[in-house]
């Protein structure tokens, strides 16, 4: 059965998208692979119809001499022999008898003379020799046979054959690593990426604009015009990772980055589609490089297969060579064949020798060229480190200089790539940089967040402020810094903010929110934001997160730092010092604190509100509380205290104190309040307080105290004796009685005893006639009583929860409350004389004004 040249020449096809990965050596020795393909199947085919000796036997020994003679003329008529050319003479004289007329005899006679002329002029020449075979036809064609399979050398018969099998072995070894799964499935998406990478049209702009980049600094360079603003960078070290970016980060060194040209409007556009597939791919080569960087054995099979085929020329050639003599046209047989035809020994001629020795040797010399061209593969593959891939040039070349080196088989992957055009590891590069995934970004996001789609974004806040929050963005648009009425910016999970010259645009900006966001900000922008901003939010997971420039807004009145500022890494929130914050007002930390950073006592000259907000981590040091005289505000929040700190009593000028949600059992130090004359609102809610000890009495100057959510059973008569009080909750207790003595506090506006197990509301309560919040709700309470109508400013009555059967008619006397003030199940309301219904039902803004 035969096979076409097509067939077998598909042994050797790949892929066309796989040629990039085929180094000129390899292209070369696939041509010679195919060429000796071409050579076997010719000789083959050559073979198949011309192959054949021809054989002659060969008389060598006596036995064969005295073979079959020759025919011959009787002796008695004449002794012929053979001239030259094969015409018999005759050399016996003739026969005459008497009988024989004259004219007879005269005949013969010049007969014989004519004769024996032509018989002297043949004498000379040589005598005719040879033997007689008498071999028939088939007997040749049996012998010849015979002495095909006998005489002929193995080689000379098989040669097409092995050259086949050689050349095989030779174009299967060369394209094994295109086909082996574990290698052919990571370079398939290997060139799959790099041909999307190469024709994508952000390559192409990303590269134009670098050529921008670079004709522009030319165009500088050679006219001495100044360059683009500068950018601050407020870091103490370069990371390089992002060298085209201003990253202000840690320490406070000024620094002039490359300059940013100005590039074509048309040039920074870009399709909708065409960007999103530029995303996919940047996600593609970061999940691939992960996948191929941490093997090499793409690299290895590609050596072992090298090193296979050098093997295999090295022994085509040793043995080959030796076999090259005995491919010869003439061959001696001696099959056994004597007993049929009579001869032992035969002399034949192969007629395809001399075509096979030519065959044979292009064959070497195509081995030999082929075996060359394997020894410089293996000379460039150990040569140099292939599993290192540097991007040096490219970097040089090109704005991206955060380009990282490679390594393992995506390097060996990219230097294949090398030998078939350096262009494409250049293209690819585009892919491997965050700056250009930045730009990307930056470009895809100017176009999707246009200034009439984030204008519609804007709000207003419970300030009446206007205010923008952005989520989850790729980075801030530009269209943002046109919005120059916007007051608070609130930016969340935005990876890549950066504030531009531009922002400086933004005049009424005065309060920035950064929720895991890490910010940079140019030279002129961060001197805007220095003088202008007021409030900053920053929430980080580590300390080291927050933006340095930070600690530079000498104009901030209110910061906020809400992650992880532990006792390991709060020395960070001073480490360029916040003495540069003399504006600064009030400072919240809501973390994991087990001791006061030390640093925030340099601010404690200005500083008036300090507000601590724990996770439920221990705040074991406060010594450094004391130094801080100038607090009017302190709020210590789920800080595991379970008394309450010596050291606030240090602090004079104290006006509200907030200790919520923590473990205090007892506040028997609360008579040391007593020394901060100006404490004016005690916050002790969300605690374990048991007791109130009478001497609360001795803080005359409170006016608002909070003991809701504590385990009060009963309230001490001395509290009733703070003359200034006007706030007082203790809902959310265990209180049943509350004493007649409420009825001294004549200043009282906001009482809250709801969520209790109260009974009986005591008559003297309703002398509290400045009352405008009463909270009853959730109690035992099953009277209300009348006098309630003496609370005739009350705007607020909650009584649901409760056991009444139904409500006093006089609290139609109560003109300030109104129906939304009045908590309580419908159907009491509803049991109400009709005039009080209306007189409560009314909505008046005057009601709400003066009541709230």
């Amino acid at each position: 059965m035969m096979f076409t040249l097509a067939e077998v020449a598909s042994l050797n096809d790949i892929q066309p998208t796989y040629r990039i990965l085929k180094p000129w050596w390899d292209v070369f020795m696939d041509y010679l692979g195919l060429v000796m393909l071409m050579l076997a199947i010719f000789a083959m085919t050559m073979q198949i119809t011309k192959d054949q000796v021809a054989c002659l036997p060969c008389l060598e020994d006596p036995e064969e001499a005295s073979g079959p003679k020759p025919h011959s003329f009787p002796q008695q008529t004449t002794q012929a022999s053979s001239t030259a050319s094969g015409a018999p003479v005759m050399t016996s004289a003739p026969l005459i008898t008497k009988d024989m007329p004259d004219e007879v005899v005269h005949e013969i006679h010049v007969t014989h003379q004519h004769t024996s002329a032509m018989s002297e002029k043949y004498a000379n020449q040589p005598q005719p020799t040879g033997v007689r075979t008498n071999l028939d036809f088939q007997q040749y064609v049996f012998i010849n046979q015979i002495c095909y399979h006998v005489a002929l050398p193995w080689y000379s018969k098989y040669f097409p054959y092995l050259t086949l099998i050689h050349t095989l072995v030779l174009m299967v070894s060369s394209n094994f690593w295109f086909k082996y799964p574990k290698t052919s499935s990571k370079i398939e998406h290997f060139v799959s990426i790099l041909g999307r990478c190469f024709e994508s049209p952000w390559t192409t702009k990303a590269l134009s604009e670098t050529a921008c980049e670079d004709s522009e600094e030319n165009k500088q360079r050679l006219t001495g015009t100044p360059s683009a603003p500068k950018q601050v960078s407020l870091e103490g070290k370069d990371d390089g990772t992002n060298a085209n970016s201003t990253t202000p980060m840690l320490g406070v060194k000024f620094s002039a980055d490359k300059p940013m040209a100005e590039v074509p409007s048309s040039m920074t556009i870009l399709d909708k589609k065409d960007g999103e597939q530029a995303k996919a791919l940047f996600e593609k080569v970061r999940k691939f490089r992960a996948h191929v960087e941490d093997s090499d054995f793409i690299y290895k099979l590609y050596v072992a297969q090298t090193i296979v085929k050098t093997v295999k020329f090295i022994l085509i050639l040793s043995y080959t060579s030796t076999f090259l003599a005995k491919i010869n046209f003439k061959h001696d047989c001696e099959p056994d064949i004597k007993q049929l035809t009579g001869y032992r020994k035969f002399f034949c001629t192969h007629n395809m020798a001399y075509m096979l020795n030519k065959l044979l040797i292009s064959y070497m010399a195509l081995i030999l060229i082929y075996g060359m061209a394997c020894l410089y593969s293996l000379f460039w593959v150990f040569r140099r480190p292939l599993k290192e891939y540097s991007f040096e040039k490219v970097r040089e070349e090109s704005s991206f200089s955060d380009i990282p080196d490679v390594k393992n088989d995506f390097a060996f992957l990219l230097h294949m790539v090398d030998q078939y055009d350096q262009l494409y590891s250049k293209r690819f590069g585009v892919f491997l940089s965050e700056v250009s995934e930045n730009k990307l970004r930056e470009i895809s996001l100017n176009h999707e967040w246009t200034f009439e789609k984030l204008r519609q974004l804007v709000t207003r806040n419970v300030q009446d402020q206007q205010e923008l929050h952005l989520f989850m963005l790729s980075g801030l648009p530009n269209a943002v810094f046109d919005l120059t009425d916007l007051e608070v910016l609130k930016l969340e999970l935005i990876p890549e903010v950066r504030f531009s010259a531009k922002v400086s645009q933004m005049t009424s900006l005065q309060e920035l929110h950064l929720c895991h966001c890490p910010a940079k900000v140019e030279q002129t922008g961060f001197a805007f934001l220095r003088d202008h901003l007021r409030c900053l939010h920053v929430k980080f997971t580590d300390v080291a997160e927050i933006p340095t420039w930070v600690y530079l807004l000498r104009s901030l009145r209110e910061l906020n730092l809400i992650g992880n500022l532990s006792s390991e890494n709060n020395k960070m929130i001073g480490l360029e010092s916040m003495r540069d914050l003399r504006h600064l007002k009030t400072l919240c930390l809501k973390s994991n604190l087990t001791k006061m950073p030390t640093n925030i006592t340099e601010l404690s000259p200005h500083l008036i509100k300090l507000v601590v907000h724990n996770d439920g981590t221990k705040l074991l040091v406060l010594n450094s509380l004391k130094k801080m005289t100038s607090l009017i505000e302190l709020e210590l929040h789920t800080c595991e205290l379970e008394r309450i700190p010596h050291a606030i009593f240090s602090l004079t000028n104290l006006q509200e104190l907030d200790l919520k949600s923590n473990n205090i059992r007892t506040i028997e130090e609360i008579i040391s309040f007593q020394h901060l004359k100006r404490l004016t609102c005690l916050k002790l809610w969300h605690n374990k307080i048991i007791t109130i000890p009478s001497s609360i009495g001795q803080v005359k100057s409170l006016e608002a105290l909070h003991l809701s959510h504590n385990k009060l059973e009963s309230l001490p008569p001395a509290l009733f004796t703070l003359p200034k009080l006007r706030h007082l909750d203790v809902g959310h207790n265990s209180i049943t009685i509350l004493p007649p003595d409420v009825g001294l506090l004549h200043n009282l506006q906001h009482l809250a005893i709801n969520s209790n197990k109260l009974e009986v509301l005591p008559k003297p309560l309703f002398r509290c006639n400045k009352l405008k919040v009463l909270c009853l709700g959730n109690n035992a309470l099953t009277v209300l009583p009348e006098a309630v109508g003496q609370l005739v400013q009350l705007t607020q009555l909650e009584l649901r929860g409760n056991c009444l059967d139904r409500l006093p008619a006089q609290l139609g006397n109560c003109r300030m409350l109104r129906r939304s003030g009045l908590v309580v199940e419908d159907h009491l309301f509803d049991a109400l004389p009709v005039d009080v219904k209306e007189s409560i039902s009314q909505e008046t803004p005057a009601s709400f004004s003066s009541g709230l």
